[in-house]
């Protein structure tokens, strides 16, 4: 075999040729690895330095917008909060900028990255305000988007009430291409271009937003797709073109185009809202690099972002679970369930080894993607879920409507009436008057008394009880999306820690513990802005793939090893444009596959040495021992491949958490008050603490509350928290 045939050589040629060009940047740009983005807001003024300076981590949340400041010479942090902006959430980002700055006493100028969490593209889907969109298939496929996948969701005779909501490319402004590509790549009828311009008159005087390009068999040949995308530039200038060869290019024509088509009816949003950002941002910070985080809790540049933002539409929980995986690192934990109570909903997830569960499929309201998320499960339930009892049954209710941060709930004093969940922790004593949220807004007792009563009198309770109620029912509304990620897949919930964070996390956090058997749980410092930090630490990545639907005993180790090393290449040149260092990347393999004669496959991970050393067979022995856990057997069908995936990562950020001081193992110093909490239906004494005050190896004894500015942790009664030596709370019972 020549050399050139070699793929492991080849490899090594792509990387020293990534090398020798990252050279050549760093001759134009002054020693600095970065790309000279020239005409671009990333390349004016100075060229950000990894390792000096600051790098800020930056999540929107429903109800607050959290930011951490990071030192990258020192490691500290600063953190803020400050109110959402629903509206425009720029503006809650601009001025939780202003007020860390301030805080720390940073000049912006001196931060060099921002990285953010976004829910731009979930909402844009949930309020169905995204771009009107053109659709291009192959002859005979113009229906693909209507005729779908029969799915309908709920219990026995939920098709009674489903009410499926339109394509997003509706059918008037989907045309078809006389073309057609074979399974194997080739051109089986060349694209009829004459006649391609005459229909492209339609999507024209239907005055599209965003075209979507997606063929059949594309995904093994893109060049029709490609060409059409150059034609479409001369008769719809101006108008973003997403192609399926290049979003998701992997079989399956129903997925494949409900992707594509999504990512081109939240592109203009998104891709508004990122360049308007980045502008601000660089006006105020000259040459800061913006990045935003992934559904799968990678970063994706600016540039990579508002081409592909339907890898955006689990930023904003990504980031929680990025950040729960650093803390818990710290503390010594890998196996976690993460728990981030918000103001609005809660998400939750499963992390083994350190390394977050994902899935193939994203999914927002009725829309379905076939993108790589972290498995984060939603559920309607937070701080400002609303509580309400339905008069024909006189039961009591919580959530999924919620009071956001605006109005907010009752005790926020800004005009909200309706009873909530945060509202109930005041009643119970649990949110106590010397809690400020984001360290400034004040909690008003008698309104949320007054608010809280309205479902007392409707049960015919006290109020505290009535309270009481909203706390338990949010739990088990709480518990069950943690059942959804353990139990259901196949692990025990009793072997793993809790993780909680989020505003309200932490006050549910004890009462999810019983609940799920997971000890201890953790209470990272800063919890409520525990998803900034995750944004602030997170790397830099990207993927390539490819279907190759083949049986193992047809193939070979070295056949496929050539083609996800071409892939990780394709990968790479992503990150080399954003000054990533080829010695500074990371590589994994994901292999899809199933047994023979199955519709459904398991994904696999492996890193390319453990596939060097096992091969097909260590990633069938590997397939086999997940499809025992989730189904409880296997079978003795052959294994057979179904994509190939090379997913490519920058360096991790080293941000190490601050050490404690060590404590005497007494908390007295940091006793601020005595209170009385409601707790299993009694009045209960209570101390509270200020978290700043502890030290490493005090022992709090529940029940007790300790404040600090961006949440309150609740300890209950017969457990006690210990503090560890980088400020986390681990809860565990007394017994």
């Amino acid at each position: 075999m020549n050399d050139s045939d070699d793929p492991v050589r080849k490899y090594e040629a792509r990387i020293a040729e990534l090398e020798a060009r990252l050279r050549r940047m760093e001759q134009q740009v002054g020693g600095v690895s970065a790309p000279a983005f020239a005409g671009t807001s990333a390349g004016r003024g100075r060229t950000p330095r990894v390792g000096e300076g600051y790098r800020l981590g930056i999540d929107v949340g429903g109800t607050f917008t959290d930011l951490m400041l990071i030192d990258e010479r020192s490691g500290k942090t600063h953190v803020a909060k400050v109110s959402s902006t629903p509206k425009d959430s720029s503006i809650g980002v601009l001025k939780g900028i202003e007020k860390i700055c301030r805080e720390a006493s940073v000049d912006p100028s001196q931060i060099n990255f921002v990285m953010h969490g976004t829910t731009v593209a979930t909402n844009t889907v949930l309020t169905g305000s995204g771009a009107l969109v053109g659709l291009i298939t192959t002859k005979g496929y113009r229906q693909v988007l209507q005729i779908a996948r029969s799915f309908v969701p709920g219990g026995l005779g939920g098709w009674v009430i489903y009410n499926k909501r339109d394509p997003l490319a509706p059918l008037e402004l989907t045309i078809e291409a006389h073309e057609r590509m074979g399974a194997d790549g080739a051109v089986v009828e060349p694209l009829n271009e004459q006649q391609l311009r005459r229909d492209m008159q339609i999507l024209r005087d239907g005055k599209i937003q965003a075209l979507t390009v997606s063929l059949f068999n594309a995904y093994t040949n893109g060049a029709h797709e490609r060409r059409i995308r150059d034609i479409a530039s001369e008769i719809l200038p101006g108008v973003p073109v997403s192609i399926s060869s290049e979003v998701m290019p992997e079989m399956y024509e129903y997925e494949r185009t409900e992707t594509t088509v999504v990512n081109s009816y939240i592109r203009p949003v998104v891709s508004k809202y990122v360049e308007n950002l980045h502008s601000e941002l660089d006006r105020r910070m000259s040459g800061v690099r913006l990045q935003i985080l992934r559904s799968d809790g990678g970063l994706a540049a600016a540039e990579a972002a508002k081409a592909a933002p339907v890898n955006l539409l689990m930023s904003g929980p990504a980031g929680g679970v990025s950040g729960a995986i650093w803390i818990a690192k710290q503390s010594g934990y890998g196996d976690l369930l993460t728990f981030d109570m918000g103001g609005t909903s809660t998400d939750v997830a499963l992390i083994q080894n350190s390394v977050a569960q994902k899935r193939r499929e994203t999914r927002v309201a009725d829309v379905t993607v076939r993108a790589s998320s972290i498995d984060v499960r939603t559920v309607g339930a937070g701080g400002g879920s609303v509580a309400y009892s339905p008069q024909l049954t006189k039961s009591l209710r919580v959530g999924p409507k919620s009071a956001g941060a605006d109005p907010g709930p009752a005790a926020y004093g800004l005009g909200g009436t309706e009873p909530t969940v945060t509202d109930a922790n005041i009643v119970l004593g649990y949110l106590p008057s010397q809690a400020r949220l984001g360290g400034d807004m004040k909690l008003d007792n008698g309104l949320a008394t007054k608010a809280v009563q309205t479902i007392a009198d409707a049960l015919g309770l006290p109020v505290k009880k009535a309270a009481e109620g909203i706390y338990d029912i949010v739990n088990e509304n709480m518990f069950g999306a943690l059942r959804l990620v353990s139990v259901e897949q196949g692990y025990d919930p009793r072997n793993f820690a809790l993780v909680a964070f989020g505003g309200a996390g932490p006050l549910h956090a004890n009462a999810l513990g019983k609940l799920m058997g997971s000890w201890p749980v953790i209470v990272p410092p800063g919890p409520g802005v525990l998803c900034a930090a995750g944004d602030a630490t997170t790397r830099l990545r990207d993927e390539a793939s490819r279907t190759l639907v083949v049986r193992f005993d047809t193939t070979s180790d070295r056949e496929i090893e050539k083609t996800l090393q071409d892939l990780a290449a394709q990968a790479s040149e992503s990150l080399s444009r954003e000054g990533v260092e080829a010695a500074d990347l990371s590589v994994e393999y994901e292999l899809d596959l199933r047994y023979a004669g199955q519709g459904t496959a398991l994904g696999v991970t492996v890193s390319p040495e453990d596939f060097r050393r096992g091969g097909l067979k260590g990633v069938a022995k590997r397939f086999d021992e997940m499809h025992e856990q989730m189904f409880t057997f296997n079978l003795e069908q052959p294994h057979e491949l179904l994509n190939l995936r090379a997913v490519v990562q920058g360096r991790e950020t080293i941000v190490a958490a601050r050490q404690l001081e060590q404590g005497d193992g007494n908390p007295a110093r940091a006793v601020t008050a005595d209170t009385t909490v409601f707790c299993g239906g009694r009045e209960v004494s209570a101390k509270i603490y200020a978290r700043d005050r502890l030290r490493a190896g005090d022992r709090i004894p529940g029940p007790a509350i300790v404040t600090e500015m961006d949440s309150t942790t609740l300890i209950l009664p017969d457990h006690y928290a210990e503090v560890d030596r980088v400020g986390s709370l681990l809860i565990r019972p007394v017994n």
